[in-house]
């Protein structure tokens, strides 16, 4: 008679996945150039992360300040306001968010967020497929926590092969209208 060992029973278990913890000033954090004049903090990433199927960012905009819109050949996106209030503009279309309100796009959406509100808006991004931390820190300067902000920087001259190479998609295939950023 044979008896089943340990490892017998560990062969019949699903392969575990990967799991961590997270607080706000973890991960690799960039300065954002104008217009929205703010900073990311990459949490989740292949690069940093045995995850390749999506990318987890927070984005944090100043007051009067706008992620400029834009849309992405192959992703979608969910973006959770976790603090502040402002407009997203989705092909064009503006609407009010405040902390607690989610905002999905699918591929070719045009999308963007201006601040309009009193404080700084607060956004957790997930991306997927993965791409957009490349974006981040080929337009971004590096920012170590505490440092005080570089003040308002343009694109790199470069922009569209960073935003190419993050498969941003070209205006000409988007919505027109929209916030004018």
């Amino acid at each position: 008679m044979a008896t089943e060992t340990q490892t017998d029973l560990d062969r019949d278990l699903p392969e575990q996945g990967p799991s961590g913890v997270w607080h706000e000033e973890d991960g690799e954090s960039w300065w954002q150039p104008e217009p929205a004049n703010g900073h990311v903090t990459l949490k989740v990433t292949p690069d940093t992360f045995p995850s390749n199927l999506f990318s987890v960012g927070l984005q944090y905009i100043d007051p009067g300040c706008a992620l400029r819109e834009h849309g992405h050949q192959c992703n979608d996106e969910i973006l959770f306001v976790w603090e502040g209030e402002g407009t997203a503009y989705l092909d064009g279309v503006p609407h009010k968010v405040k902390a607690g309100s989610m905002v999905y796009v699918g591929r070719y959406v045009k999308h963007g967020f201006v601040n309009d509100g009193p404080g700084q808006l607060k956004l957790m991004w997930v991306i997927s497929p993965p791409g957009l931390e490349g974006v981040i820190r080929g337009m971004g300067q590096e920012r170590e926590l505490g440092t005080s902000h570089p003040g308002v920087f343009p694109r790199p001259n470069n922009i569209r092969e960073i935003l190419d190479t993050g498969k941003f998609a070209r205006s000409e295939q988007l919505v027109e209208g929209g916030s004018g950023r």
